[in-house]
């Protein structure tokens, strides 16, 4: 049987290897990571509040604010203020952005999935579904002191 352990140490390394991937993916589109994120979450999620993308990309409200600015200076966003909330923008693609991440998207898609390809479909199956089993108890788990 393994251990705790060593499941750690196998997941953390699998975990590390797949970052490289796809951080290395990610570089071949032309943009960095953060600006990916924020397309990428624009492109699936639709125009969002600055505040919102940055929860969900995991920037803080300072890099979220850099990065909508050099993102709008590109011409790939644009800000449109929230008609019943004056002091909440939205953040919204240009069609030069939609462009732009919908074929990064698709590029660094197609990496993932050769990325995967060494599992067929119902190891897929099997993987998420334990990892999302052990993520759901981690997330409830306490540690005795």
């Amino acid at each position: 049987m393994e251990t705790g352990s060593h499941i750690r140490l196998v997941l953390g390394r699998a975990t590390k290897a797949i970052e490289r991937v796809d951080r290395a993916s990610i570089a071949g589109t032309g943009l960095n990571f953060s600006d990916f994120s924020i397309l990428e979450a624009l492109l699936h999620k639709g125009p969002l509040p600055i505040n919102t993308i940055g929860e969900k990309v995991l920037l803080t409200s300072g890099s979220m604010t850099t990065a909508a600015n050099r993102l709008a200076a590109r011409g790939l966003i644009k800000r449109v203020q929230d008609p019943a909330d004056g002091r909440c923008f939205h953040l919204h693609l240009t069609q030069s952005g939609r462009d732009l991440i919908d074929a990064a998207y698709q590029a660094h898609s197609r990496n993932l999935e050769q990325l995967v390809s060494v599992l067929d479909p119902a190891e897929r199956s099997e993987l998420v579904r334990l990892l999302k089993k052990i993520g759901m108890h981690a997330q409830k788990f306490r540690i005795d002191a």
